[in-house]
């Protein structure tokens, strides 16, 4: 039983991985995780120099302190040379306390010397050294004070041990340079050492630089998810499950919009059943109601007098407009419904255009409307008949705004992969401060002079919720000496027509 506990507390602990932390956690694990090595290398890099910096003082103060002793011990060795001489040619009792002072440094020296070196060469060869001068002091010297200072041979023999003492000093010196160069090479490749590491040390930078982009990569990546999932909601598509990990925060936050998700798909088809629905039973009796009014505004039912065809032509186009309302509505239900109208199709944008004004005929004849078509061959990948409801609204705007035997310009360029569609008039134009508002739900402009066609409000508004569904753009060019409106369309995945496979 205990076993099975700690295998579910294991399978428990391996559950708890490194995404699910919190994102502050995250961010001071990912801190750390970059530091450490940077601060291990930082110390360890400190270290090596401090230890290069002492082993580098003491070696000098090594070698200061054998050439300081050297130097004195050459100096007394000479000076000590010069009062023997004297001393045993002149018997001045001054000389023999200054070859007597001079000896004891030099011997003192000669122990000094051997502390400060820990190489046993050099320590024997001043040992050497050391026993020569206390020969010279305690055999040589009396010796040669037996002798008269006239004899010829007294000085010889000291000079033979001087001579002795200067080739042992030189044999120390030698030692002492060849004790140098060796203490000089070892710092140089101690150094080359702590040089080679702090080079190889570098390579903690792209290392850390490796944690660092894992870590924003482990913090951005679900980021990036809720924000392809707040896009698909913003253009209406709801089918899609939300469902991220990562830290709990961002599991909040997906939870939260998987929430919202569910809730607006299901207003969604509420709305859009309520629409088809009312607009089903909108026009059932309308049909009815239009067809006895053509019959009366006819006369087939009899003649009518003058107020009463008049009535039946207020009716008629009162009848004419609520149609108008009631497909205006059920367009703007394509709109809002998200489980319609995706699939994609190649088009080319010229015969769809020209679809559309077919469509219009009776208002443009009406009007004697006159167009300026300058379409390239461009085609495009998109929703047709989102794309030919869209261009229909604008068309239409432009007819109703355009005054009689006015000219309409409508062309088309190819910029990258976008097509951009121009749709221009010669109407009232759009006021400055009425630009924004036109896009809104059931916003109606000033309509134009003599217009017996009255708008829903819902024309602009569905353009530009298609185009947000197409990841497309509109936008008024209007010039301040420009009449009129000039309306650019913006849709992406156009292409040349000569281009397609």
């Amino acid at each position: 039983m205990s076993n099975l506990i700690t295998l579910a507390n294991k399978a428990e602990n391996k559950s708890l991985l490194v995404t699910s932390l919190s994102i502050k956690s995250l961010t001071l694990l990912g801190f750390g995780l970059v530091a450490l090595p940077l601060v291990i290398a930082l110390v360890f890099g400190a270290s090596q120099v401090n230890t290069l910096a002492k082993k580098s003082t003491d070696a000098i103060t090594d070698i200061a302190k054998v050439l300081d002793y050297q130097q004195l011990l050459k100096s007394n060795q000479i000076k000590m040379e010069r009062s023997a001489a004297q001393y045993l040619v002149l018997r001045d009792p001054a000389l023999a306390a200054s070859y007597n002072e001079q000896s004891r440094q030099i011997l003192n020296l000669s122990r000094q010397l051997i502390a400060a070196s820990q190489d046993l060469k050099l320590q024997h060869l001043v040992t050497e050294y050391a026993k020569t001068i206390t020969v010279l002091i305690e055999t040589t010297m009396p010796e040669a004070e037996l002798k008269t200072p006239t004899d010829r041979t007294i000085i010889k023999p000291i000079q033979v041990k001087f001579n002795a003492l200067s080739t042992i000093y030189e044999q120390i010196s030698q030692r002492s340079n060849e004790l140098n160069t060796l203490n000089i090479t070892k710092i140089e490749q101690a150094a080359q050492a702590v040089r080679d590491i702090m080079i190889q040390s570098l390579i903690i930078i792209p290392v850390s630089v490796l944690i660092a982009a894992l870590f924003i990569f482990l913090i951005i990546s679900p980021l990036k998810i809720l924000t392809k999932s707040i896009l698909r909601l913003q253009q209406g598509h709801f089918d899609h499950e939300i469902k991220v990990t990562g830290s709990p925060e961002i599991q909040e936050i997906a939870l939260a919009l998987e929430n919202m998700r569910t809730r607006l798909q299901a207003l969604e088809l509420q709305k859009s059943s309520f629409i088809r629905h009312i607009s089903h039973e909108l026009k059932t009796p309308l049909a009815a109601i239009r067809e006895g009014t053509e019959l009366l505004y006819d006369n087939s039912v009899g003649v009518l007098n003058a107020e009463q065809q008049e009535i039946s032509h207020i009716i008629k186009d009162s009848v004419f407009r609520l149609q108008k309302h009631i497909e205006d509505l059920l367009d703007f239900n394509i709109v809002l419904d998200s489980t319609s109208l995706q699939d994609s199709e190649s088009m080319q944008i010229n015969d769809v255009v020209y679809q559309v004004i077919a469509d219009r005929k009776l208002d443009i004849k009406r009007k004697k409307i006159h167009f300026n078509n300058d379409l390239s061959d461009i085609s495009l990948f998109s929703n047709r008949k989102q794309v030919a409801v869209i261009i229909d609204n604008i068309l239409s705007n432009a007819i109703k705004y355009s005054p009689d035997e006015g000219i309409i310009d409508i062309s088309s360029i190819l910029v990258g992969e976008n097509l951009q569609l121009f749709i221009s008039d010669q109407g009232i134009g759009i006021d400055q401060a009425n630009q924004e508002k036109i896009f809104d739900a059931f916003y109606q402009g000033p309509p134009p002079e003599q217009s017996l066609i009255k708008g829903s409000g819902l024309g602009l508004t569905i353009v530009k919720e298609l185009l947000l569904r197409l990841n497309g753009n509109i936008e008024i060019l209007n010039e301040h000496a420009q009449q009129g409106t000039k309306i650019q369309i913006t849709l992406p995945r156009a292409f040349h027509q000569e281009e397609q496979v």
